[in-house]
């Protein structure tokens, strides 16, 4: 069985949330805080990667 790579997004803030983005078949949201010296930060649930525009193409 093949597993998909987990998404990756690059966002505007610093402060995300993530429901898993599928409807009914994702997790409970969560907000998650990118912290400014790494510029990203991975989702619990299902592991998407929110990388800031600023670290776009340093991550």
């Amino acid at each position: 069985m093949t597993m998909s790579a987990p998404e990756t997004r690059i966002v505007a803030t610093y402060r995300v949330s993530c429901d898993g983005a599928e409807g009914a078949l994702g997790h409970p949201r969560v907000w998650l805080q990118i912290p400014t010296d790494r510029g990203w930060v991975e989702c619990g649930y299902c592991d998407c990667k929110f990388i800031h525009e600023d670290f776009e193409g340093k991550v």
